[in-house]
Parts: structure tokens; C-alpha cells; sequence
């Protein structure tokens, strides 16, 4: 009998719902709390003076959020090695989708015509970049997991070349953001499959020389290029290519301490802050909730990177931890560059805060990344 109970508790341990990641969650929930209202503060009195409804965008990105839920709860429930088996079918379709949305007819460009990006179907926008980086970070999991020992110099040229299709066919686009973001994310993978340090040093040197070709060959253009390099030295940059970041600084600066508090905010209000909703979200925070709120949100998404390398660590498999450990690369990544661009200490790139900035694709990328980590860390025990 005891025997037999004892047996009935050992299977209800390794059941993997009762090994769900709550901390993890309600992080998540947080987050996409928080961007609620950082949203409707940054949108509600453009949208009064457009006569709209102050809070169209808000139920928007709800109803995204929403869809986000339902995707992490379906990736939650598939046992992630299943993603294993198909990831190169994964991989082959994300690129896919990355060369027809270049085809003219099929890809959608933006208002100004110099950026071709996204599906555009039935009034939503679909970026198939945010769903190239969760297809390269399986492809690249499931090479790597393969591998016997530390990458060879073979294995990182194989690697490096399943990482360049995507890389190469995102920057045309051209989207610089979601380039530093792939790139960041191979970088995280190999440093934790324990690739050498002088291996490192060489690729870091290969990726100097080639971002100075790139430089020099005229693919970034100028106004591109103006962006990129303000932060270094904003005297000598032009007024309106320093508007940006002057009006972020001003808008954190501002804040102090404690902030003015919720929806008082001059500079969101009046509207200074160039795509305050999306790219520059967190100058709501730090002029409305001051450096209080702002590091209080900061620990939000210390939690979520501590959560995410602790799946790292205690997943069963090498799968499991490079998948954790590609998608705790890729949060790391678009948390420093987006922050750090609000405060000008990096580039102005266009890359989105998680669960923040507005924005469909973006979103539901986030929640299925967080939905790929609960599935590794329910099924640690199987």
C-alpha cells in the first residue's frame, strides 16, 4: 500500500503542470500591466485631439496582449522538444516569410516608403523579423545540443551561416534593431555552449571589420547613419537629428526622484517625445514615476531575465538550456539597447521594450518566448 502510494506521489511530481514557473508569470502579467498604462498616458490626449477614442490603442494592445496569453498557454502546454524536431522547418519558414515580404505587392512599406517590413492583413501588421529571432534561437538550440563538447571552428562557421541568412535578409529591410538583436542572440548562445574565448575575440573582430564595410559601402543610410552615431557626440549632431534623444532626456530628466505622477507628465502630454508609444515607452515611466519608478520597473525585468537564465539552468536537456539561454539573450538585448537609447548611452535603433512598447508582432513574440520557458521548466522532472 505505501508502496503504492508513494508510487501515485512520484508520478504527481513529475506532472508538469505542478511545476508551472508562477514567478515567471506574474512577472509577465506585471509588465504587461504596466505597459497598459504607460500606453494610455503617452496616447490618450493625441488620440482626444484626433477625436478618438483615448483609449483605441489601449484595447488594441489588450486584445494583442490577450492572443499573446492564449499562444503562451499553447506553447506551454506542447512539450518543447517536439520544436526540436521541426526546427528546421521552422527555420526554412521564417525565412521564407522574410523574402516575400521584400516582394513589392506582398510586403507592406511604411509611410515614407524606405522601410518594407510587414505583412499588412486585415488591418493588423504582422513583422516577420520578431518571429525569425524565436526560429533561429530552436535552429540554433537544435544544432547546438547536437554537438559533442565545445564548437569547433567548423561547427561556429555552420552556425554563423545559419545565423547570416536571417541576419542579412532583417538589415535590408532595413531594420537595424532587430539586426543587433539576432546578433546578440548567437553571441548569448555560443558564449553559454562554452565556445573559446579566443574564438570569441576573433568572431567580435570579424563583426568590426564587416559593420565598417557595411558603413563604408553605403548600405546605412545617411540619416541612418546620423541616428546611429548622435549619442556618441550630440553637440555635433544636427537639431533635427538630435530632436529625438534631446526630448527623451528632457522627459526622464524631468521626472526626479518620485516623478510628477501618473498622466502629468508635460512632455508626454504635449506630445515632444517622437514615437513615444512604441520606441521611447520608458520616458513615461521616468517622467511620471521618477527614478523610483523607473528602477522599480527596471527590477521587473531583472526578475524576468533571472527567471528566464534559472530555466537555463535546471532544464533537462542541452535543448532546453540553449532555448532558454537564446531567449534570455534576446530580452537582455532589446531591454539595455531600448533603455539605453532613452538615455542616451546607446544608438537610436528602433528596437522595442518587452511587454511595453506598443506594437502587435512584437507582443505575441514576447508571450510565446515566455511560453517556450514554461514548457522547458514544467518538463525539467520528465
Amino acid at each position: 500500500m505505501m508502496d503504492l502510494v508513494a508510487g501515485r506521489t512520484f508520478a504527481d511530481e513529475r506532472r508538469p503542470i505542478r511545476h508551472v514557473d508562477w514567478m515567471l508569470l506574474c512577472v509577465t502579467v506585471a509588465l504587461s500591466a504596466v505597459g497598459l498604462l504607460l500606453l494610455y498616458s503617452a496616447t490618450n490626449q493625441t488620440l482626444r485631439q484626433d477625436g478618438l477614442d483615448p483609449f483605441a490603442r489601449v484595447i488594441k494592445q489588450a486584445v494583442t496582449m490577450g492572443m499573446g496569453l492564449v499562444v503562451l498557454v499553447v506553447l506551454a502546454a506542447v512539450d518543447y522538444r517536439f520544436f526540436k524536431v521541426y526546427a528546421g522547418f521552422i527555420y526554412l519558414g521564417s525565412l521564407l516569410a522574410l523574402v516575400l515580404v521584400r516582394i513589392p505587392g506582398i510586403g507592406a512599406t511604411d509611410a515614407t516608403g524606405t522601410a518594407q517590413r510587414w505583412f499588412a492583413v486585415g488591418g493588423i501588421q504582422i513583422t516577420p523579423s520578431e518571429f525569425s529571432k524565436i526560429a533561429l534561437i530552436i535552429m540554433l538550440a537544435a544544432v547546438l545540443s547536437g554537438l559533442r563538447g565545445e564548437p569547433t571552428v567548423s561547427d561556429l562557421v555552420k552556425l554563423l551561416g545559419l545565423a547570416a541568412a536571417p541576419l542579412v535578409l532583417v538589415f535590408i529591410q532595413p531594420d537595424i534593431g532587430t539586426s543587433i538583436g539576432i546578433a546578440a542572440i548567437v553571441v548569448g548562445m555560443l558564449i553559454v555552449a562554452g565556445t573559446r574565448v579566443k574564438h570569441l575575440l576573433l568572431l567580435s573582430a570579424v563583426g568590426v571589420v564587416l559593420i565598417a564595410l557595411v558603413f563604408q559601402s553605403g548600405a546605412i543610410k545617411d540619416y541612418q547613419y546620423a541616428r546611429l552615431t548622435a549619442f556618441l557626440d550630440p553637440a555635433g549632431a544636427s537639431a533635427d537629428v538630435r530632436y529625438n534623444l534631446d526630448q527623451s532626456l528632457i522627459a526622464v530628466g524631468s521626472g526626479g526622484l518620485t516623478g510628477k505622477g501618473y498622466l502629468q507628465g508635460s512632455q508626454t502630454n504635449l506630445d515632444y517625445v517622437p514615437e513615444q508609444h512604441t520606441d521611447f515607452i520608458f520616458t513615461v515611466a521616468g517622467e511620471e514615476f521618477g527614478f523610483v519608478g523607473a528602477t522599480l520597473l527596471l527590477g521587473l525585468y531583472a526578475l524576468l531575465l533571472w527567471r528566464s537564465i534559472r530555466v537555463a539552468w535546471l532544464a533537462k536537456d542541452p535543448f532546453g538550456t540553449y532555448v532558454a539561454a537564446g531567449i534570455a539573450s534576446m530580452f537582455a538585448i532589446q531591454m539595455f539597447v531600448n533603455v539605453g537609447m532613452v538615455i542616451g548611452i546607446m544608438p537610436i535603433t528602433g528596437i522595442p521594450l518587452p511587454f511595453l512598447s506598443y506594437g502587435g508582432t512584437s507582443v505575441i513574440v514576447c508571450f510565446a518566448a515566455v511560453g517556450l520557458l514554461e514548457s522547458i521548466h514544467m518538463r525539467r522532472f520528465l
